[in-house]
């Protein structure tokens, strides 16, 4: 699906990917839908498809519905300013690296790989429609603790899945605000640091 509002599009300063330059982290969910389990599956198929170091695939979902007792788990042990707008998506997915190989040893790249495969996630969701938000503010012990996740496997990002709603759906007028904020990245110049 192509998104049709060109507002939230990027601006950037060479052609890319149509799909990379529309994906955007809304805050505004629609809360009474369900999710496309189709849709939700190929964002999952994508993720597992993704690179790894040495095939690894160090990565593990949490996938939790609205509505169900491990949406709950995730919406309290997030922070409350993402408590205030996250609990309306359809999903919130908790993203985990397994960061021990099968030795026990330490597997440092997972994180990386995880990060990897969660990109692959968001970018085809929005292809198919859906809306990816992910987050860093939560309780990973809490994730640990409720959903009992062994030694080494390590809650690195919450991400909410789901519609696209109007900014006017959020009660708070801050989190209004950077619904509609322009989006800004660095510079080339910035981030690029050795180009010869």
């Amino acid at each position: 699906m192509t998104i049709t509002d060109t507002s939230r599009h990027a601006e950037t300063s060479a052609p890319i990917n149509s799909v990379l330059a529309q994906r955007w982290s809304p805050r505004a969910y629609i809360a009474d839908t369900t999710i496309d389990e189709t849709k939700l599956t190929s964002a999952l198929e994508a993720a597992r498809w993704s690179p790894s170091a040495n095939n690894s695939q160090p990565w593990r979902f949490i996938v939790a519905r609205r509505g169900t007792e491990s949406f709950q788990k995730v919406v309290d042990a997030l922070v409350g300013f993402n408590q205030a707008w996250a609990h309306r998506a359809s999903v919130l997915l908790v993203a985990v690296a397994n960061t021990k190989n099968a030795e026990g040893g330490e597997q440092p790249w997972a994180i990386y790989d995880l990060g990897q495969a969660v990109a692959h996630l968001s970018v085809q969701a929005h292809e198919d429609g859906l809306f990816v938000h992910q987050m860093a503010g939560f309780d990973p012990a809490a994730l640990v603790s409720s959903f009992g996740l062994e030694e080494g496997f390590v809650p690195f990002t919450v991400s909410a899945i789901g519609e696209l709603a109007a900014p006017e759906i959020l009660e708070d007028e801050f989190l209004q605000s950077r619904e509609v904020a322009p989006r800004e990245r660095k510079p080339l110049t910035e981030i690029v640091v050795v180009n010869d």
